[in-house]
């Protein structure tokens, strides 16, 4: 269920002061400041080059930023990225399962990169592989996995060391219907059964209205517009979308993406114009 009560009063475990990132002379990240709560589910929605991957980048010390400041899980990003790193976990766009390899050793590997005890790893996988339903999948190549079962996969090992948050770039791009309904629920699980904070970035607005407790719209670098669904449609008028509600704000239309090798050729595109 939607979380309700998220007034900013409250404790964020993210939060971002004037956060800035610049390349040259263009700034990609203009001054965000950002507060999610513990438990939430988070969506980000903006245009192609609103910012949305670089915003993530510096919240997961993948990227420093140029100025401004944020705390993840109660850790200073720039100070204390690794303490950060130990307490998140992040599904990037661009493939991340290897496909020569069987779930189960994508599971093992990231399990021994997360530095996980040997005596608990067997534990871990299983539970993992469980949570995401492909237990019958697990000694099966990934190369044979449909793109659902593939992200699931990712979702799996970015859960491994039971992280506190967890960061989405684009979760269901270039899934089907059902297949994103599916990531949806287990999506839905993980805050349900392990209390996760889940921040991602989407450019479906079925996917935004349904999943998330509340939205931010990114637009030119800037957070233009907080809330939850229906805070941002009632802002439009009794009968907008939040296809209206990213028109009006952005000024543009919504541009959004089988086997192993589609979903790498679809990430890969959409990690090239976001």
């Amino acid at each position: 269920m939607p979380l309700s009560g998220c007034g900013s009063d409250e404790a964020g475990i993210i939060e971002s002061d004037v956060l800035t990132r610049r390349f040259g002379a263009l700034t990609a990240v203009d001054g965000v400041s950002l507060h999610v709560l513990a438990r939430e589910i988070f969506g980000l929605i903006g245009p192609n080059g609103a910012g949305k991957s670089t915003l993530i980048k510096m919240l997961t010390t993948l990227l420093p930023p140029s100025s401004g400041s944020a705390r993840v899980a109660g850790f200073d990003v720039v100070r204390r990225p690794g303490n950060v790193r130990a307490h998140i976990g992040y599904v990037p766009q661009l493939l991340s399962a290897d496909g020569a390899l069987t779930a189960y050793e994508n599971l093992l590997l990231s399990a021994r990169l997360y530095l996980i005890p040997h005596k608990e790893r067997e534990e871990r996988i299983a539970a993992a592989l469980k949570l995401m339903d492909l237990e019958d999948a697990a000694h099966r190549l990934v190369a044979g996995f449909s793109g659902g079962m593939i992200r699931r996969l990712e979702i799996a090992q970015s859960m491994m060391h039971e992280p506190a948050v967890l960061f989405m770039d684009e979760p269901t791009v270039g899934l089907d219907p059902v297949a994103r309904r599916a990531v949806w629920d287990h999506v839905r699980r993980l805050r349900e059964e392990f209390g996760t904070t889940i921040l991602l970035t989407t450019h479906l607005m079925d996917e935004a209205d349904e999943l998330c407790d509340r939205i931010g719209v990114l637009h030119a670098g800037r957070l233009q517009e907080v809330g939850t669904p229906q805070e941002l449609k009632a802002r439009i008028g009794p009968d907008a979308t939040l296809d209206d509600v990213f028109a009006q704000i952005t000024g543009t239309e919504i541009v959004s993406g089988g086997s192993y090798r589609d979903v790498r050729q679809t990430r890969a595109s959409a990690r090239a114009h976001s």
